[in-house]
């Protein structure tokens, strides 16, 4: 996969080495039940920017990663893919979002019925990790990326983010009661925030470069992190659902904390213009191999849906 300076370009190229990476390894699954593998394909190639993989290999690059073709990291950025297609089959649940269309097509529980949906999220939650255990060779980088991996997805990551912004148990009920700004990073920083983050540093980890930029791809994803899902939550006030692709306005609807309900629309744009400022300044600091994620970062916040 060409490295170049185009950011198209590169997530073009990015998205198709993935999913070619992606159809490989689930071809190799001979005891896998046809109408499992049915279920988890429709929502893992469906349409989708593939955001997080490429994170992973833009990281990879901007942390001195050496392997112009991406054989080292691809195994971590489809197991971030993986995640994220799991994440949206449930979220779509009836018990969750309950959303009918996911980018314009039927969800996954709407074609092969909520069973089989929340088997084939397992299946995407679960494979990953079998992924990474046994394509990266180096087992104490693979070590290091499962753990990744599973703090970003679990109860501390993107689950509990989900619990305290979907459902309302005894530890949520003092957030919910009392709407401020600093209960609703919380809640963006594990949801959304922490798959972004992880896949950020996953891809640096790869390269293995010094403690120090590491870090600094730690700042940027955590910065671009919150960035997009202020955007998401703008975008749920002022887009149609023909540019999203499915339902808009239900977060207001259900009274769901979001930067807009919180702050107004002026200073939600005010917020996502500062992290996307951090993430430029990280990307700045971090030299000419790192230009992509400023251009990316700019990408983000501008997006329509």
């Amino acid at each position: 996969m060409p490295v170049g300076h185009d950011l198209k370009d590169f997530l073009k190229n990015a998205a198709n080495s993935v999913d070619a990476y992606l159809k490989g390894y689930l071809a190799g699954l001979k005891d896998c039940p046809p109408k499992l593998h049915d279920a988890m394909t429709y929502s893992l190639f469906g349409p989708g920017k593939r955001i997080r993989p490429a994170l992973v290999l833009l990281c990879y690059q901007a942390a001195g990663g050496e392997d112009g073709t991406f054989g080292v990291p691809m195994p971590a950025a489809a197991a971030l893919e993986m995640i994220h297609c799991f994440s949206l089959i449930h979220d779509d649940l009836p018990a969750m979002d309950d959303d009918d269309l996911r980018s314009g097509r039927p969800t996954n529980h709407k074609v092969y019925g909520e069973g089989l949906a929340i088997l084939a999220g397992d299946g995407l939650n679960t494979l990953p990790f079998e992924l990474l255990a046994s394509r990266i060779t180096k087992p104490e980088l693979a070590i290091k990326l499962v753990k990744e991996l599973a703090h970003a997805t679990g109860v501390e990551g993107m689950i509990g983010g989900q619990v305290l912004d979907t459902c309302h148990p005894e530890e949520a009920k003092a957030a919910a009661a009392q709407p401020t700004l600093e209960n609703l990073q919380r809640i963006h920083r594990m949801k959304t925030g922490a798959l972004i983050r992880s896949a950020c540093r996953m891809g640096a980890l790869c390269a293995a470069p010094h403690d120090t930029v590491i870090e600094s791809i730690d700042t940027y994803g955590t910065a671009i992190g919150l960035a997009f899902q202020i955007v998401d939550d703008i975008l749920d006030v002022t887009a149609t659902e023909e540019q999203m692709g499915k339902k808009t306005g239900k977060d207001a609807a259900i009274g769901k904390l979001t930067y807009p309900s919180l702050v107004g629309l002026d200073k939600a744009r005010q917020y996502l213009a500062d992290q996307v400022r951090i993430a430029d300044e990280v990307s700045k600091n971090l030299g000419p191999h790192a230009v992509l994620l400023s251009q990316l970062a700019h990408d983000l916040a501008e997006r329509t849906h």
